[in-house]
């Protein structure tokens, strides 16, 4: 592999691990691992507010270093 691969193949590789990260989060930390039959809107909906949450929950420490002084 050329140097220009292997730093594309890194750069995918750097977004893809912090993108799978989330969605472990929301697996594992709340239970997202099955979906019960809702409807699409409610499914929808909970899924982003899952996804919402684990953003703020990723970014704890950060949000809460600029609340301490």
């Amino acid at each position: 592999m050329d140097e220009v691969a292997r730093g594309k193949n890194r750069n995918k590789s750097k977004i893809r691990a912090r993108v799978e990260h989330v969605f472990a989060v929301v697996k594992r930390l709340w239970g997202f691992t099955k979906v019960r039959y809702r409807g699409l809107a409610k499914n929808a909906n909970r899924a982003f507010v899952a996804l919402a949450l684990t953003n703020v929950y990723l970014s704890r420490r950060r949000l809460m270093a600029q609340v301490r002084p």
